[in-house]
């Protein structure tokens, strides 16, 4: 039988909404030999929101040095000729770049398609693609144009995948409780089969502008990142399916992987911590449980 991950969220933040705890929320480890990356969305405005957002991402760089930024899309707002793409990215980022940081983006509805050529967003002029890091896969999906040419690339990069952990991040949330778009069941109903087919066990998305951290579906853990630029204030509809959330504020997230250990912290423009945990993968057979 094809061994699965199920997430188990060990620690959540108290009082935001979700999953409540007797104790503290985790902290982020900050392992010198663990991969720590950030996520943002829907963050290129070029406002002042956004740079501020960029600041509170340099300041948790400086004691918390990761050294990957996956972006879920529109990464670009309004105008995307080179000066627009230098204010709506190089600038805001420019410590982290400057730092070495590397950015890996998919796209967004509001991207244009020439933005793939855009070297600092690390798309190397393809609409979907993957990478390693460390023991971690990527699976970047263009969510735009969900055909068939990139479902069977899909399939086959995530057979051929050796890592122990397999992250796809797209721009769409297949599970969301945003009240402005929610969950793409259509997008769902593509591409869930083959994450659990071939055990993916955490996935990104962005579109909707806020924060949310899902109850885990059908074993897989997944996020709302689209609040790094754009905010909907008070748009995120909580359901059952909402373990924590947060839409008063812009915010970005830090993660850390240690082992089998995932370790998050959701941080506001402002610096405050609107969420955090951790959560464990433990393989079991596939169909078990679910």
């Amino acid at each position: 039988m094809t061994p699965r991950l199920v997430c188990t969220v060990l620690l959540a933040l108290v009082g935001l909404g979700g999953w409540t705890s007797a104790q503290q929320a985790a902290s982020l480890p900050n392992a010198p030999d663990s991969f720590k990356f950030g996520v943002i969305g829907d963050n290129g405005t070029g406002s002042k929101a956004q740079y501020e957002v960029g600041a509170q991402m340099a300041s948790t760089h400086a004691r918390f040095p990761f050294e990957l930024v996956i972006m879920l899309g529109d990464n670009f707002y309004g105008g995307q000729k080179a000066d627009d793409l230098v204010k709506k990215f190089s600038l805001p980022y420019k410590p982290l770049l400057d730092a070495g940081v590397v950015f890996h983006a998919a796209l967004g509805n509001h991207d244009q398609i020439s933005t793939i050529n855009y070297p600092p967003i690390g798309m190397g002029g393809q609409r979907y693609y993957t990478y390693a890091v460390k023991n971690v896969r990527f699976f970047v999906l263009d969510t735009n144009s969900l055909g068939q040419d990139q479902l069977a690339w899909l399939d086959s990069a995530l057979q051929a995948a050796t890592e122990e952990w397999k992250v796809a991040y797209f721009h769409h949330p297949i599970y969301g409780n945003g009240g402005r778009h929610g969950s793409a069941v259509d997008i769902r109903v593509r591409l869930e089969p083959l994450f659990l087919k071939y055990g993916v066990q955490l996935v990104f998305a962005g579109h909707d502008h806020v924060y949310e951290r899902l109850k885990p579906q059908k074993g897989i853990q997944y996020f709302v990142v689209g609040s790094s630029g754009q905010l909907r204030k008070g748009d995120l509809e909580r359901s059952e399916s909402t373990a924590a959330g947060f839409d008063q504020d812009n915010a970005f997230l830090a993660c850390e992987i240690v082992g089998n250990h995932l370790y998050f912290q959701a941080i506001s423009r402002t610096g405050t911590t609107v969420d955090s945990g951790e959560m464990q993968l433990a393989t079991k057979p596939a169909g078990e449980g679910e």
